[in-house]
């Protein structure tokens, strides 16, 4: 398969880049000094395949410019990157990762609420800065018991519910439809589900329809003691509002491992001690990491081969 040309979208993993570079021809997107259309139109005959990821996959300009493309392996569970009507029109596979990260990234979720709510990085700058010669920390807030809504009840949805009730909390959620094996309580409109809970956690796809699918009204109904957790997108989340509402305290608290527009976060945020601020690092575990790499490599190999997808989109 060395003469197979494969187009890696940007720096991802080490171990990934490795395993591609044994086994294919690889072009790197960022590692060139020409213009990106340019780059495209000179290797644009050999590249058979794409990976991407969540900062740049396959939009439809790329899929274009690339007659000979068939398969776009996402080095994510997330599609929002790629244009999946592109590439269904010109038949284009498409794999992902599920599963493989679904535990980092329901760990992280529930690791921020308990951040936001023990206050673990203002406790740990209070050690830190000798403050506790001075005085005992302030009182936090429980994290058992809490109730919690879960925007979106699928692998990860499910997974960070079956660790809040480990924590004995209430759980309930929002999805496009009611989920027919569970006993959480559903809720067909997201305001209602954020009105009756205390920490709500988006855990959803990004589509047309879940773009900021957390808006003011949603913000306002979790209230000034309420704490939102996303470890979905950040544009699943209007910014500004969200922003606004920390600020004039009509949110308890935010822990955020995504943003709409990364790697830039509002710096309103930094001084706030109410939040927790992540760098996207949901899946970020050295296991993880290999494991959804050798996903990526075991489709790709599949498709060149003409079998089965291991996980196929499209």
């Amino acid at each position: 398969m060395n003469n197979i040309g494969v187009l890696m979208t940007c720096p991802m993993s080490e171990y990934l880049e490795n395993q591609l570079e044994n086994r294919f021809n690889l072009f790197k997107l960022w590692n060139h000094s020409a213009p990106k259309p340019d780059f495209l139109k000179t290797h644009s005959s050999s590249i058979k395949a794409v990976v991407g990821n969540t900062k740049i996959g396959a939009d439809a300009n790329m899929i274009d410019s690339l007659p000979n493309l068939e398969i776009v392996a996402s080095y994510s569970v997330g599609l929002d990157k790629i244009d999946l009507g592109k590439c269904k029109e010109k038949g284009i596979k498409v794999t992902n990762t599920p599963d493989v990260l679904t535990d980092d990234v329901a760990d992280l979720g529930i690791g921020l609420a308990l951040a936001v709510l023990r206050k673990i990085c203002v406790c740990d700058r209070f050690v830190r800065s000798g403050n506790w010669i001075n005085g005992d920390f302030a009182l936090a807030s429980k994290f058992s018991g809490k109730s919690v809504g879960i925007i979106g009840l699928g692998r990860i949805g499910s997974a960070i519910a079956k660790r809040a009730e480990a924590f004995n909390c209430f759980i309930s959620y929002h999805s496009r439809s009611k989920k027919p094996n569970t006993n959480y309580k559903y809720y067909s409109n997201i305001v209602d589900l954020a009105a009756d809970c205390q920490i709500l956690f988006v855990a959803c796809a990004l589509t047309e329809e879940t773009h900021h699918i957390i808006n003011r009204k949603v913000i306002d109904a979790l209230g000034p003691k309420g704490i939102l957790i996303n470890i979905g997108r950040g544009a699943h989340v209007d910014e500004p509002e969200l922003v606004s509402a920390l600020l004039e305290g009509r949110l308890g608290g935010a822990g955020l491992d995504v943003y709409e527009n990364e790697p830039n976060v509002p710096e309103q945020l930094f001084s706030l001690e109410n939040i927790v601020l992540v760098p996207h690092v949901g899946s970020d575990t050295e296991e993880t990491s290999k494991s959804m790499a050798d996903l990526v490599i075991s489709n790709l190999e599949a498709h060149f081969k003409c079998k089965p997808l291991l996980t196929p989109v499209l």
